[in-house]
């Protein structure tokens, strides 16, 4: 199985959800496989790939309640590059129903080690919160990606969420790493953008990627479109943007085996 990645960070609004999703489509455009799971009960990386947030076809809670495998709930969105596994609302339920479950933090990490042979990336969406469903992608993955929104607070979130990998490291999840930092919703004519952006690289120095999202009006109306930017708009800035994004980390950013942050 190829390596997992958690999109994550515990601050809303950061561009969490449009990295997860326009990432996916860029890495299948290079034509990697690629499984997209949305792990987020709010379904917007799900309605994002044009698919609906309904229990029927299965979703994720099937494969955390342990009633479907990984290849019973898989949707194939731009086959045979992309596929997902969908979210619906009913998964904020999955939060108290595993709470006195034995193992409750690996329920994803043993589905997916069971069914993801076949793809060279599994792309984990996650709640803005620190929950259960969180703690069961940072358990599962390899390494977090985590979106930094250049705006005011935005290191205050980040700090947040690497003592939450280095909790996770020390007693889930020896393997997990800060996979790297991605800047976004970047305004090139704010000086507090530039700012932050500056303040970011020399604390973070090479564990930030290179790549820079900007803010874009194409990422904003892609999704009610139920389309990644890189599909609906493949010239405009964030779509080109994140085609970027995704180069790098072909070129091996964010999935060295050894990158602890």
């Amino acid at each position: 199985m190829g390596r997992i990645l958690a999109v994550a960070n515990q601050k809303g609004g950061v561009g969490k959800t449009a990295t997860a999703v326009n990432l996916a489509a860029a890495l299948g455009a290079a034509e990697k496989r690629v499984l997209l799971v949305d792990c987020d009960p709010q379904g917007n990386a799900t309605t994002a790939l044009g698919s609906e947030k309904t229990m029927g076809h299965g979703t994720v809670y099937d494969l955390l309640s342990g009633a479907r495998q990984v290849h019973e709930v898989v949707r194939r969105v731009a086959p045979p590059y992309l596929d997902l596994v969908a979210s619906v609302p009913d998964l904020s339920g999955a939060e108290v129903e595993l709470v006195h479950v034995p193992q409750r933090e690996f329920r994803l990490r043993h589905a997916l080690q069971a069914g993801c042979s076949a793809y060279d990336l599994v792309l984990l969406d996650c709640p803005p919160s620190l929950g259960l469903l969180t703690l069961n992608a940072l358990v599962a993955a390899d390494g977090v990606l985590a979106p930094l929104q250049c705006e005011f607070h935005a290191l205050e979130g980040l700090a947040q969420l690497i003592r939450t990998v280095e909790i996770v490291r020390e007693r889930l999840n020896p393997g997990l790493t800060l996979a790297g930092i991605v800047l976004t919703m970047y305004d090139a004519e704010s000086g507090l953008s530039r700012q932050v952006a500056e303040e970011v690289r020399q604390h973070f120095g090479d564990q930030v990627f290179a790549t820079v999202i900007p803010r874009d009006r194409r990422l904003a109306e892609a999704p009610g479109f139920g389309k990644p930017a890189v599909w609906y708009d493949v010239r405009s800035a964030g779509a080109l943007a994140y085609l970027g994004l995704a180069q790098e980390i072909l070129a091996g950013r964010g999935l060295k085996e050894q990158d602890h942050g």
